[in-house]
């Protein structure tokens, strides 16, 4: 997964059948309620006016080099297990999953559009989710979202999975900053060792820690060690 970018990267909704319920373990401090939803709000509004611009370039330079919308939709598994409507801009060519279904991305996939690098590269690609932080489905800072197909799967093969799943999803988090897009079960269960670190000691200093960090990674394409 990249430090801002989709653990499963696709650009095609998926199906839509919901996971099961989950039981969650919750977050075990108070800055995981209210404070933390209250700096999620400051911070996408103090965002959105420089991303409404880069958004509007990147959807120019999209629309202008292959076919198909600029942004597109999915379902999303987040907090407690609910999906949600993610948003993203299309960095693929359309309909890059119609023959294959769900699949992780490859290295040098060739379903990226040389645009799709530049915005993946930039995290350009993962703006459009500050609505998703407005509207109260995600955070500026957690565990990415995953789609409710992967979601069964790796339930079913990663015990402590359904952990990751007690804060909101987030644009960047812990295991993005350090390690790269998931390209297998064994990818995502390095990351999830992040993931439930994250939920265990979060806290104002860890979030802004992974801000500071997501810059760095953004600005230098390295992650951090």
């Amino acid at each position: 997964m990249s430090p801002i970018g989709s653990s499963a990267t696709t650009d095609r909704p998926a199906s839509a059948h919901k996971p099961r319920a989950v039981t969650v373990v919750g977050a075990r401090t108070p800055y995981a309620g209210a404070p933390k939803r209250l700096l999620d709000i400051l911070g996408a509004l103090l965002l959105l006016p420089g991303a409404l611009v880069l958004l509007g370039l990147a959807v120019i330079a999209v629309r202008l080099t292959s076919r198909g919308p600029a942004l597109y939709v999915q379902p999303r598994v987040g907090l407690a297990g609910r999906e949600f409507t993610f948003v993203k801009l299309r960095t693929m060519l359309d309909g890059a999953e119609r023959e294959t279904g769900p699949v992780w991305a490859a290295p040098d996939d060739p379903r990226i559009t040389p645009v799709g690098r530049v915005l993946r590269r930039l995290r350009i690609d993962e703006l459009p989710q500050l609505w998703c932080v407005l509207r109260g489905d995600m955070s500026l800072i957690g565990p990415r979202p995953e789609r409710p197909y992967f979601v069964r799967r790796l339930r079913a093969e990663l015990p402590r999975y359904d952990e990751r799943l007690s804060v909101r999803p987030g644009i960047s988090g812990w295991a993005q900053v350090h390690r790269p897009s998931d390209r297998s079960v064994a990818d995502v269960a390095e990351k999830l060792r992040y993931d439930l670190q994250y939920v265990r000691d979060l806290s104002l200093g860890l979030d802004l820690r992974i801000a500071l960090a997501t810059v760095y990674v953004v600005l230098t394409n390295h992650f951090v060690r």
